[in-house]
């Protein structure tokens, strides 16, 4: 078969870019439908309690 055949079929095949928002409590870049890795913090609430590194 042709490139242009091979290439056709894989059009659909792109990587896709991970949906990032901020979050509500700090401003951190986030993962959607993931807890805040910075404050700990998920839609609005506390999740996950951080424990301060010294």
């Amino acid at each position: 078969h042709s490139k242009q055949r091979r290439d056709k079929r894989r059009s659909h095949d792109n990587a896709t870019a991970p949906n990032v928002s901020t979050c509500s409590n700090c401003g951190a870049s986030v993962l959607s439908h993931h807890v805040c890795s910075e404050c700990g913090f998920y839609r609005g609430k506390l999740a996950i309690e951080k424990k301060e590194t010294v």
